[in-house]
């Protein structure tokens, strides 16, 4: 009899724990909360589709029990890769490069239904590989280590950004950490680039010395000219009218003075200074 009450009792507990069991599995399911850096993606999984098109926000989410909601973090991330790639007249360069993205927040639908959350491993990292090699191998080593290297860059994150973009990807940045070249060949650029600066400034200090010259040659001619006309418009009165005019202002100052007429040259006075 006893066995029978304890039974009894014990079944609506049963009851109440499986209901309780119920509700907390419904209350998971349905109201869900994502961080800040993530997003999230509703699978309906009885018709087996994504809803791409609306992307669930950080905070809070209420969905259907019998739906799924698939995390998605699109905080930005780096990637570092280091190959071995072959330039223009093929010489193998070792390359360190980073890679700096993140996942286009109102995109995910779509990036996770190609890619799933693989994305890294199956869109950027490849298409990165293959960028670098195509565009360094448009290149010569001293192209890639001195005279291009930021047009080279430039081409290799155009051509990045585009594959990434289209997959709805956001690059971030693209940096060359470091290019390693054969040894006897960055010798050989370094002392080509060497004798090249110093023939330009060579080149320059010829180029200098000319135009001094040449600045030097117009200004003598300047003064030839200059010279040649005031010579030609000295005429003999002119020189009689200045010599006149001196003289009036020298007998007019207050000194002691000879003056001698008519024995200058032009017959002009002579004035002989006292004090």
């Amino acid at each position: 009899m006893s066995d029978q009450i304890e039974v009894k009792s014990i079944k609506p507990i049963l009851l109440i724990a499986a209901v309780i069991i119920v509700i907390i599995i419904f209350i998971r399911s349905t109201f869900i909360f994502l961080e800040p850096t993530e997003r999230g993606v509703v699978w309906k999984k009885y018709t087996n589709t994504l809803d791409v098109e609306h992307i669930r926000p950080g905070g809070l989410s209420i969905i259907a029990p019998w739906n799924d909601l698939i995390r998605f973090d699109i905080a930005e991330q780096q990637i570092e890769e280091t190959m071995d790639v072959l330039s223009q007249d093929g010489l193998a360069i070792n390359l360190d490069v980073s890679l700096r993205f993140r996942p286009k927040a109102n995109e995910i639908g779509y990036l996770f239904e190609s890619f799933r959350d693989q994305y890294v491993t199956s869109l950027v990292r490849p298409e990165l590989r293959s960028a670098v090699r195509r565009v360094i191998g448009q290149y010569t080593p001293e192209e890639l280590y001195a005279t291009k290297r930021q047009e080279i860059e430039t081409k290799i994150n155009e051509s990045t950004y585009d594959i990434l973009d289209s997959n709805h990807v956001e690059l971030r940045a693209l940096l060359f950490r470091s290019i390693k070249l054969p040894e006897m060949i960055k010798r050989s650029i370094e002392e080509k680039l060497a004798a090249d600066q110093e023939a330009q400034k060579q080149s320059y200090l010829i180029e200098k010395s000319k135009k001094e010259a040449e600045m030097r040659a117009i200004e003598a001619q300047g003064k030839a000219n200059a010279n040649r006309i005031l010579n030609a418009s000295l005429t003999s009165n002119i020189l009689k009218e200045k010599g006149i005019q001196a003289t009036q202002e020298l007998a007019a100052s207050p000194n002691s003075k000879v003056i001698v007429i008519g024995s200058g040259k032009d017959g002009l006075p002579l004035i002989l200074g006292g004090n």
